[in-house]
């Protein structure tokens, strides 16, 4: 055959097929209207998960540009110096980032988003905490934080629209050369680097499979969306038959209206991205936020998607047809089809499990090897919308008897199980591939939840202040946090370090916490105990690492405060211990830290080293009865000392990226259902649309309304029950093997897999319901006319 006039005949025929799609009759534009609704709306979420990278390097970028750096050593201010130290506060579950500034001359730099660095006393703020302040919510806030707001943040110093954030002017912040343990620094530029913790294998594992089991369903719902109508096409493909077009006509003509319903899905597709960009700005989800021109595909994802799309759809629509004989007198898929075989749908999810066991590791480091995972991950879920069809027909081939309904709806299903097997293959796939990750989700929780040894029982908030301070300051910060309503008790420690000489070695380093009697009962087991004691503690030694591994005698000469030699500008001040000073058994603190070393009251501590504290903590209790009694002594406590990290005690904590990668599949989840959903009503609507006719000549003859939405009914819940049953197999089957894969042990939580499940089900139910009101409409008498 001639090449030119092969390509010839190709082009023609596919224009052809185009001008049927848009120019075809009512029935045929609107056919590729709900084919490009259907395509666009898989399109759009691809675009977003192109662009997810770009979101990313932005963030990342803006985070980094926001990070104080020195040029040079600056032991002194200058002209261009700048203080920063951290003050990020919590408030009421929001988690607000904060920065105490102080210019050291009049060339310092602002950070970036801000013209100006807040004066004393003055705030900078994120729009989105300024209007958090403004509204009645944000009141105990407002007391907390108190400056004058006198500008907002920029987007360039912001990771997202929704991110609250705060500069305080604060002159009281103070950096003597080579000092550290303040929590102040020095800086004379922005635009550091901050390096993020590598993924481990196990969290890398779980990202790679977000990813596929989060896109599989999109990319099944555009392969389903291009053959809707495809009944209707066949038929008017018989058509062209009759007047001389040969049977490699016809697929081309078909290629060629699923290329325009494909090419329509490129553009509403980019419409819905578009607009959802615009959109994206105002939600906020876990408190993670994006800015919407950061949501920007790069040409090479937008390209793929825009050559795999139309590709893809040309390649179903041919694929559909192999099966299909369209002859001059008719489509023969018309009579009794010949029963599915199922040796071949077997070998994808057997090709994936062989891909997936055994595991061959990247490297000797432990990880995974992505792309097999990735692979026999996707050959395993595609597995399921190839049985699927088989397992509907053979379920409905035993129906049999029942009402009406029941038996319409069943021999529907007996004609065209093909149509209600892509319409539920989605969800199948989606149910499949979330099934497999809420079980290794629910396998690793343990490893990714740590015991902090805190205990929540004896305190709700540890209140932790670093660096130098005027004497009595942790005192004063307790007596202070002590008077905020809603606290029953607020314990006051202060930890210097101490040594027998100077500079100590490593395993003579001692810790000398200070405290009434009162406080010390929270970390010693006192007989006896009034203002002058002193008590060297014994006992057992702290699990791990520690830096205090010394202690002393009574009468023993110690040096206090800068014995560590971490701060050349505190000079150690020398003290005696009591020689009166007794033993006791140090105890664990509320915090979980095992209390070793030396105690003392304020009547025996020394003198003139309470300028040197390494660190002073107080511990709150708080009458759950008051409201808002946490956010009251957080207030005190930025009051006395804007950078005091207040952190709630808790049993547990779990392990932040893991976290963000959970949240991420839950929003990645919900968005997938979304489309789930507005994909099945575009489905449900054109097949409705298809059987009007038959739907209304039904009505004539006496069939009452009631039964057809009853088997409209069963004629979706017969394949989500067959599709839910075969995905929740398939995602225990691929939970288990990830499992092996990852070594950890995970007994089968029926919980999630039966909410993913029924959360599947429900989406289908809800589209079935919303499809009720269109189908009454179409089955009135003026339904039966033609064109």
């Amino acid at each position: 055959m001639n090449p030119a006039r092969s390509t010839g005949a190709w082009s023609r025929d596919l224009a052809m097929g185009v001008r049927f799609a848009f120019r075809g009759g009512r029935d045929s534009w609107i056919r590729t209207l709900f084919t490009g609704i259907g395509v666009g709306l898989g399109v759009a979420l691809l675009l977003v998960t192109a662009a997810l990278p770009s979101a990313l390097t932005a963030r990342t970028d803006r985070g980094d540009a926001r990070v104080g750096s020195s040029t040079s050593e600056l032991d002194a201010p200058g002209p261009g110096t700048l203080l920063v130290a951290r003050g990020n506060q919590n408030y009421r579950g929001k988690d607000i980032g904060g920065w105490l500034l102080k210019a050291e001359g009049p060339d310092a730099p602002a950070p970036p988003g801000l013209t100006k660095i807040p004066g004393p006393g003055q705030l900078a703020v994120s729009p989105a905490l300024a209007g958090l302040l403004d509204s009645a919510e944000g009141e105990l806030l407002r007391e907390r934080l108190g400056g004058e707001i006198t500008e907002l943040i920029g987007d360039a110093g912001l990771l997202g629209p929704g991110e609250l954030l705060f500069y305080l002017g604060d002159d009281r912040l103070s950096k003597l050369p080579d000092e550290r343990f303040t929590g102040t620094d020095r800086v004379d530029a922005f635009g550091g680097e901050v390096r993020p913790d590598e993924l481990d294998p196990v969290l890398t594992l779980l990202v790679v499979l977000t990813f596929v089991a989060l896109l599989m369903p999109v990319v099944v719902f555009v392969a389903a969306a291009v053959r809707f109508g495809g009944d209707r096409r066949d038929r008017r493909l018989a058509a062209l038959r009759l007047v001389g077009a040969d049977a490699r006509t016809v697929r081309r003509i078909a290629a060629g209206e699923a290329l325009a319903g494909a090419a329509i899905g490129l553009v509403l597709g980019t419409g819905f991205f578009l607009v959802s960009r615009r959109l994206v700005g105002s939600v906020a989800l876990s408190q993670r936020s994006v800015f919407p021109g950061d949501l920007d595909p790069s040409w090479g994802l937008a390209a793929l998607v825009a050559l795999a799309v139309p590709a893809a759809a040309v390649a179903v629509a041919l694929f559909t047809l192999r099966g299909v004989l369209i002859e001059p007198l008719g489509v023969v898929r018309t009579a009794k089809p010949s029963r599915r075989r199922i040796w071949w749908r077997l070998l994808l999810p057997a090709a994936g499990g062989l891909l997936l066991s055994p595991v061959v590791r990247a490297d000797d480091s432990g990880g995974f090897d992505e792309v097999r995972v990735s692979a026999g991950t996707f050959l395993l879920l595609v597995g399921v919308t190839a049985l699927l069809p088989w397992l509907l027909e053979r379920t409905a081939a035993l129906m049999s008897g029942g009402p009406v309904s029941w038996q319409l709806a069943v021999r529907r299903l007996q004609v065209s199980t093909g149509s209600a097997a892509r319409l539920v293959n989605g969800i199948a796939v989606a149910v499949a591939g979330a099934i497999a990750l809420q079980m290794l989700f629910a396998a690793s929780d343990s490893a990714y939840t740590t015991d902090t040894g805190e205990d929540p029982g004896r305190a709700a908030l540890s209140i932790i202040s670093h660096g130098r301070a005027e004497a009595g300051r942790a005192e004063e910060l307790g007596r202070r946090v002590a008077r905020a309503p809603g606290v029953t008790k607020a314990t006051a420690l202060s930890t210097y370090d101490a040594a027998v000489a100077v500079p100590p070695r490593d395993e003579d380093l001692i810790r000398l916490t200070v405290g009434t009697c009162e406080a010390l009962r929270e970390v010693a087991r006192l007989d006896s105990c009034e203002d002058g004691d002193a008590f060297v503690l014994s006992g057992p030694r702290a699990q791990g690492y520690d830096r205090y591994q010394g202690s002393a005698q009574p009468g023993q000469r110690l040096f206090v405060g800068g014995a560590g030699g971490y701060d050349p500008a505190a000079a150690p001040v020398e003290w005696t211990l009591p020689a009166g000073a007794r033993t006791a058994t140090g105890l664990v603190d509320p915090g979980g830290q095992l209390c070793t070393g030396l105690l003392a009251t304020p009547s025996a501590a020394p003198r003139g080293v309470a300028a040197q504290d390494l660190y002073r903590n107080v511990f709150v209790q708080l009458d759950p009865a008051v409201p808002d009694a946490l956010e009251h002594a957080r207030t005190a406590a930025f009051r006395v000392d804007p950078s005091a990290t207040a952190a709630t005690l808790v049993a547990t904590r779990l392990d932040s990226q893991y976290g963000a990668i959970r949240a991420g599949l839950f929003v990645g989840a919900a968005l997938v259902l979304v489309l789930i959903g507005l994909s099945l009503l575009v489905a449900q609507l054109e097949q409705l649309r298809e059987r009007r006719q038959l739907l209304s000549a039904l009505v004539a003859f006496g069939t009452p309304r009631r039964t057809l939405c009853l088997s409209v009914l069963w004629q979706t819940a017969l394949p989500v029950t067959v599709a839910m049953v075969l995905a929740t197999a398939v995602g225990l089957a691929l939970g288990s093997v990830l499992l092996r894969m990852t070594g950890m042990p995970g007994a089968l939580a029926w919980g999630p897999v039966l909410a993913m499940a029924g959360a599947g089900a429900g989406v289908v139910v809800l589209v079935t319901a919303l499809s009720l009101p269109p189908l009454l409409r179409m089955t009135r008498p003026d339904g039966l006319r033609t064109e």
